[in-house]
């Protein structure tokens, strides 16, 4: 597995390099939401939205996050950036998934759409509650990047598509199961998701400037993480996800299992921690009209549109 992950990263890297020119990138990759008690199990007669998987369950899930996001955004809360991220990508999906024939089965996608977003919010609500210990590593290593301000927008955005991908999503796709009852696979859907990626990202790089911070699309900065923030990694993530929760699911013991998931907590947080000292603030950032105080007072006066 180390060697898919290597491989993958040494990919997502050269596609940054190579296409950081090009206007239009794959954006971020994570969706929606979690209603309380949200079971994960996909019975699509069930009475409950999510465990059905009706639209339904999406809309809500919108409405919730926009609840969250609405109050990280009123205090600068830097935070807001992944927030605002998620949000905009969860209403793009909420179009693809409202499209006849986008997706094999849509019904579990949304189902996923749900699960996916439980993990986000449970690794979120533990922070906030000081339940550090229940908070993965590159979950934790993303919010308190927050909480310091010690990162751009670009970082905050980077960290937190790190642990939602690359450490929450093998997990979710292990949880809710790889195959159809019929035994195919539902890699075909799973793939799909990268077709309406890049929707995201021409408008949304555009909003996070003019609401919170001027510099994410600045297209200068000296190392390869601003080319990163265009999202072309995110597809080669994915499919790493993917590889990882067919490597917990075939685990052939909970000690091999164990060992899986070890090397997916461990990996994602050493990202996380690339990622947190690539887009760090240098000292004296403020003085060159860069740092976290300018990004500050400039949020106070436009994160409201």
């Amino acid at each position: 597995m180390r060697k898919i992950l290597l491989a993958s990263l040494a990919c997502a890297t050269a596609l940054a390099l190579s296409t950081a020119a090009h206007a239009e990138e794959p954006p971020l990759v994570n969706w929606s939401a979690l209603l309380p008690g949200l079971s994960s199990g996909y019975e699509p007669s069930d009475a409950n939205d999510c465990k059905a998987g009706r639209i339904q369950c999406v809309d809500a899930v919108i409405r919730e996050m926009t609840r969250r996001f609405d109050g990280q955004a009123e205090t600068c809360d830097h935070d807001a950036i992944f927030a605002l991220s998620y949000l905009r990508t969860t209403e793009e999906y909420r179009r693809a998934a409202a499209t006849s024939g986008f997706f094999e089965d849509p019904g579990f996608v949304n189902h996923e759409d749900a699960v996916f977003a439980r993990y986000y919010f449970d690794a979120y609500d533990a922070w906030e509650r000081g339940d550090s210990d229940e908070v993965p590593p590159a979950w934790r290593t993303a919010l308190r990047a927050a909480d310091d301000r010690a990162v751009s927008a670009t970082g905050n955005m980077l960290l937190g598509i790190n642990a939602h991908i690359q450490r929450d999503l093998p997990f979710v796709l292990a949880e809710i199961g790889l195959v159809k009852p019929d035994g195919s696979t539902r890699k075909t859907d799973h793939d799909k998701v990268n077709a309406f990626l890049n929707k995201v990202s021409d408008d949304l790089i555009p909003e996070i400037a003019r609401r919170f911070d001027p510099t994410v699309d600045d297209g200068d900065l000296p190392t390869w993480i601003d080319e990163l923030a265009t999202f072309q990694a995110v597809p080669a993530w994915r499919e790493t996800a993917w590889r990882n929760a067919e490597a917990l699911v075939n685990a052939p013991t909970p000690a091999a299992r164990a060992l899986v998931e070890d090397e997916i907590e461990t990996y994602a947080d050493s990202q996380a921690k690339l990622i947190r000292s690539a887009t760090a603030y240098p000292p004296l950032a403020d003085l060159l009209g860069r740092g976290t105080r300018v990004r500050d007072a400039y949020c106070a006066d436009n994160w409201q549109e």
